[in-house]
């Protein structure tokens, strides 16, 4: 396997200030931000936030706003039927069940509509300064690709992340790992050439014989 702590240690030189690329300023905005970000950049979601929250700045308000209004808005994320399905049940959820308030835990955090596990851990995590570890798919992939994990599927990556990271540096491994898939170890083209742990990588190993 691979050296995990040489690996995390070079990517916080790359990246000293891990955070979400997610523009908000609440767990409410963050929870809406990271449902409408399923297959769609952050980018693309932080073009459409402003105007959403500007109508329902209050997750009270998401979850009276018409459906048809706020398919509109969103419709540029992609998915808008399904999106818009999920958070106006999670706004319903949120008032009907916790007050309101954004369940700042993992195990009331998955029982939102349209919250899952990868969620519920960015939200636990970015929102609420808890420790965890999202796995999406950039995450998956360089896991993976690094020999971190050998894992078939997101669950098991999570899991094989956690036993390998210590517990208080899960939070900011979630980030150097997945903003290194995002600018450098990339799906298709990996700049395998600029990379700093190219050295340390079993795909790099394989790829090009550790040259």
């Amino acid at each position: 396997m691979a050296d995990t702590k040489a690996i995390l240690e070079l990517l916080a030189k790359d990246f000293p200030n891990p955070k979400s690329e997610l523009n908000f300023n609440s767990p409410y905005q963050l929870i809406v931000a990271v449902i409408l970000s399923a297959q769609c950049t952050d980018k693309r979601v932080n073009t459409v936030t402003p105007a959403l929250f500007s109508e329902a700045p209050t997750v009270e308000d998401l979850a009276k706003i018409p459906t048809e209004r706020l398919e509109t808005l969103i419709r540029p994320c992609g998915f808008y039927h399904t999106k818009s399905a999920h958070l106006k049940q999670m706004a319903k959820d949120v008032v009907e069940r916790f007050g309101g308030q954004i369940p700042s835990d993992l195990q009331s955090l998955q029982t939102l509509a349209g919250v899952g596990r990868k969620t519920a851990n960015v939200v636990y995590a970015v929102g609420f300064g808890g420790q965890a570890i999202a796995v999406d798919t950039h995450v998956f992939r360089v896991s993976n690709r690094l020999g971190i994990v050998r894992a078939k599927n997101v669950n098991e990556t999570e899991r094989q992340l956690m036993a390998a990271i210590p517990r208080e540096m899960w939070a900011d491994s979630h980030h150097y790992i997945l903003l290194h898939g995002r600018y450098v170890c990339k799906a298709r083209n990996p700049l395998c050439d600029s990379c700093s742990v190219r050295k340390l990588c079993d795909y790099y190993k394989e790829r090009y014989g550790g040259n």
